[in-house]
């Protein structure tokens, strides 16, 4: 299975400007002075090899979306701004033609989960058809309202594309798209859920918008049966343990340190940070992932575990 994220923030869309383009130009500059890069040297293999992630790219702006491929099957998390670049991805490779299925799954219905919607392209065009998946009852609802005056010229009513909700039940095993999917409810405001996706002895967890505290740990059991051999974990770490403990807490997000916890108890395989804070730079992004590595040789032998942080374009392949 190929997972591609085309939406990592949370909350809302993160803002790039001038500032932050100069001092990634500028460390990268220097950097390369200290290396001697200049006409003649190999300047690709140094952006490839010296110059670190932050440095050289973008965890990106986008709000949540992640695009589970099995084959035909569009399986996508979240509705939030990245389902536009999913759209217009999408139309550039398979073009206009043909009935085209979607199957999305809504974590909950917090605006910077579906935000993306009325720019998903796709949904304009007749013969699509749309399935959105969640737990939450009055989903058509928010669709609807968002879509409608003054928030937005085009009418709901009025897309070109097949479009159904339908109502999960947490907990119970659907058989949808060509994967086994189970819901969880997690600790949100308003409620979030997180699913399970298992074909084929592979298994793949998106839990975001939950609220894991660790002094609480019958409360993270059932958690850690939900994510049971998962051979990824996609999990929401919006927050130091500092930010979770004090500032933030109850605000619905976890962090990277009860992650890497929980994972490692579930005998998960790779540990995907997600739902990155909007307001932190690419800089604090790539330390926030290099300090939570760090944290691994505390724990001690157990099973191997991969960690990483998502950023907009990454691919996963399972």
């Amino acid at each position: 299975m190929k997972i591609r994220f085309w939406g990592t923030r949370g909350s809302l869309p993160a803002s790039m400007n001038a500032e932050d383009i100069r001092k990634k130009i500028k460390t990268a500059l220097d950097m390369a002075a200290e290396k001697g890069i200049g006409p003649g040297t190999d300047i690709e293999g140094f952006i490839d090899n010296e110059l670190p992630f932050w440095i050289k790219g973008t965890y990106g702006t986008n709000t949540p979306c992640v695009e589970i491929r099995d084959g035909d099957n569009f399986v996508l998390c979240d509705a939030g701004s990245g389902i536009r670049d999913f759209g217009n991805y999408f139309l550039k490779t398979h073009g206009k033609e043909g009935i085209k299925d979607f199957h999305i799954f809504l974590s909950h219905l917090h605006w910077d989960h579906i935000q993306g919607f009325p720019f998903f392209v796709p949904a304009l065009i007749g013969g699509n058809r749309i399935t959105v998946y969640g737990c939450h009852e009055n989903m058509k609802k928010a669709f609807s309202v968002q879509h409608s005056s003054p928030f937005f010229p085009i009418d709901f009513k009025d897309l070109g594309a097949e479009i159904r909700f339908i109502q999960l039940d947490p907990g119970k095993a659907y058989d949808i798209a060509g994967f086994k999917v189970t819901a969880k409810e997690q600790r949100h405001p308003g409620k979030s859920y997180g699913y399970r996706f298992e074909q084929d002895g592979k298994v793949i967890v998106y839990s975001t918008d939950s609220e894991h505290k660790i002094e609480s740990g019958t409360d993270s059991a059932p958690f850690v049966d939900f994510f049971d051999q998962a051979d990824l974990l996609i999990f929401d770490a919006q927050y130091t343990l500092a930010d979770a403990w004090t500032v933030k807490k109850d605000w619905g997000h976890s962090n990277n340190v009860i992650g890497v916890e929980l994972a490692h108890k579930a005998g998960v395989k790779h540990l995907c940070l997600y739902h990155q804070e909007p307001v932190s730079r690419d800089e604090d992004i790539y330390k926030f992932l290099e300090d939570t590595k760090k944290l691994m040789s505390l724990l001690g032998e157990g099973a191997p575990l991969e960690v990483s942080i998502a950023w907009d374009g990454m691919v996963v392949y399972v």
